[in-house]
């Protein structure tokens, strides 16, 4: 268990804090340092997350354009493979905004932390911040899970191909 000697006030900690480990036969003294968080921090994040929404509207108008294609070979010939596939794009859609909106919201959140280091609310501003990079992380995570998603849509595109393919052997 970790505590200061003292209760401080973020403006009262410096670089390096004196914190305590207590354990229940000794106390053992550490120093922490405590990085700073500046507004060049979170502004770091403005082009990395910039560029994951280009990618994902990039790839949300590209399933538009796919959506557009399989409507009308649906209605032409309602065929089981259009249909699975049309339920996995289905998947993928709504992952695909689930991704947009936490690399917006991470960004959103970015800004509020340079709004608060600013007024000089630094613990708040390191919180603020570390929710942010935890929704980019999970953006990140939800766009790997859309990958998967994605392979198993082409899996079932050759599936058909692949079919055809042993039926004339």
């Amino acid at each position: 268990m970790y505590f200061c000697k003292q209760i401080l006030l973020p403006q009262q900690l410096t670089k390096t804090t004196s914190v305590v480990k207590v354990d229940s036969f000794r106390k053992t003294y550490y120093n922490v340092n405590m990085e700073e968080l500046t507004l060049t921090t979170p502004s770091l994040l403005f082009s990395a997350v910039s560029l994951l929404l280009l990618a994902y509207t990039n790839r949300f108008l590209s399933y538009a354009q796919v959506v557009r294609t399989l409507k009308e070979k649906y209605t032409k010939d309602h065929s089981a493979i259009t249909g699975a596939q049309i339920n996995n794009l289905r998947k993928r859609l709504y992952l695909t905004r689930a991704m947009q909106v936490q690399g917006i919201v991470s960004l959103f959140l970015c800004v509020v932390t340079m709004l608060l280091i600013y007024i000089q609310l630094q613990l708040i501003a390191a919180y603020v911040f570390g929710v942010a990079l935890f929704l980019l992380i999970l953006s990140l995570g939800t766009s790997i899970w859309e990958i998967y998603i994605s392979v198993k849509a082409l899996e079932i595109y050759l599936s058909d191909i692949t079919n055809e393919l042993d039926n004339k052997k």
